[in-house]
């Protein structure tokens, strides 16, 4: 089914907005949460949530891209519920990995003007994306967006480790540099 016809669905509140969501989607989410959180069941809880968060978001929102809208909603499930279990340590580290990966070159959480902050990071780091080369674009977005392991990434991509490690230097380190020059506080 079309993502327009999903979304209609949505808007009519007719149940069948999740069992289609689920069949065309559920196991994009379900990469998404496990990626993250690494546990069967968590991640299941996670895309369940995610479409009862889809369920109460839409209407009013009226998303113009249904798979990254849900991949949003699952990511920031994922990250919460992650954060709520880290005392557990379940995850194995690998959040922590990708997180420290990127601490040199992303802003503090918390600042006085966070949601207009978070938006001007978003559109710099899109047109940051834009300036990429295709396949430094793909993996960076796979790495920090979907949270697939090196080995993960080198396999899909029939590309070394270390050449994926070395490109995701490379990566961070030009971001850094755009983030300094915008003036992004890191």
């Amino acid at each position: 089914m079309e993502d327009a016809m999903i979304i209609e669905l949505y808007w009519r509140r007719d149940e069948d907005a999740i069992t289609e969501t689920a069949a065309k989607y559920g196991r994009y989410c379900s990469t998404i949460a496990n990626n993250i959180l690494h546990n069967a069941e968590d991640t299941e809880e996670c895309v369940n949530d995610t479409y009862l968060h889809t369920w109460n978001a839409i209407p009013p929102q009226r998303p113009n891209f249904l798979k990254a809208f849900l991949g949003k909603i699952t990511r920031n499930l994922s990250l919460n519920l992650y954060e709520k279990n880290h005392a557990q340590k379940r995850g194995e580290g690998k959040v922590e990995e990708l997180l420290d990966e990127l601490s040199f070159c992303i802003p503090a959480k918390e600042t006085v003007e966070s949601q207009i902050e978070e938006r001007e990071l978003i559109a710099l780091l899109n047109r940051f994306l834009e300036t990429l080369p295709e396949e430094s674009r793909i993996l960076f977005v796979r790495r920090y967006w979907y949270g697939d392991s090196i080995a993960d990434i080198a396999a899909k991509y029939d590309l070394g480790e270390s050449k994926v490690k070395m490109n995701l230097l490379r990566t961070r380190e030009k971001l850094k540099v755009v983030l300094e020059k915008e003036g992004v506080a890191i």
